[in-house]
């Protein structure tokens, strides 16, 4: 685990002295709201999804002049979900119903994209995009469940599309896929969960 944030916080630091230097890139804020779920390998108990939000500052850099382009931001991101634990005898004889589990998080994903720019000039005014990458997210909180044990960090697979309009803002909705599971149960042999969920984003750039 430590070598991995290791290396995640010098791709941070490589990507963002890019960025920094570089002429054609730009920074902005952005805002979001999520529609996540947790995916449990097995069908332990039935799941609600929640509706939460993420907001933060985020750096784009174009890759020369035919559209691609790489992307990273820096998020707070509330996930979660209401799990009905009382499904299960071996839960609900502890005294657990339904219960909302809240995950908080520091965000740090990092897109490759693609921004159709032949358009015949329309896409100055609006341009289309679709981007791909990692997205690791850091723990920072969550709801004081017992039954359950949380992972410090998850990293899910986000992919998406979007416009650019006017070059100065960007609307965007993606699928967050996590690879790495976020919580487990502390019985049934540790049954592990990962987030699933949509997002849907604007973010105003500076520059």
């Amino acid at each position: 685990m430590k070598k991995i944030i290791l290396s995640l916080v010098c791709i941070i630091i490589a990507t963002s002295a890019s960025m920094v230097k570089a002429q054609n890139s730009s920074w902005g804020v952005v805002a979001g709201a999520t529609i996540t779920n947790l995916h449990f390998k097995q069908d332990l108990f039935g799941t609600d999804q929640s509706l939460g939000y993420s907001a933060g500052v985020k750096g784009d850099l174009a890759l020369g002049s035919i559209g691609f382009g790489v992307d990273a931001a820096l998020l707070y991101t509330q996930r979660g979900a209401t799990l009905h634990l009382g499904d299960r005898k071996i839960w609900a004889s502890e005294g657990y119903g339904v219960e909302r589990s809240y995950l908080h998080y520091m965000e740090l994903p990092i897109h490759l994209r693609y921004k159709y720019q032949n358009l015949n000039g329309i896409e100055n005014i609006i341009a289309p995009f679709v981007y791909l990458g990692p997205s690791f997210s850091f723990l920072l909180g969550h709801s004081d469940i017992p039954a359950l044990e949380y992972a410090k960090m998850a990293v899910s697979l986000q992919f998406g599309l979007g416009a650019e309009i006017k070059k100065k803002i960007h609307v965007y909705a993606c699928y967050d896929m996590g690879v790495t599971y976020a919580l487990k149960t502390k019985l049934l042999d540790n049954m592990s969960a990962r987030n699933r969920g949509w997002k849907i984003s604007v973010a105003y750039y500076f520059d």
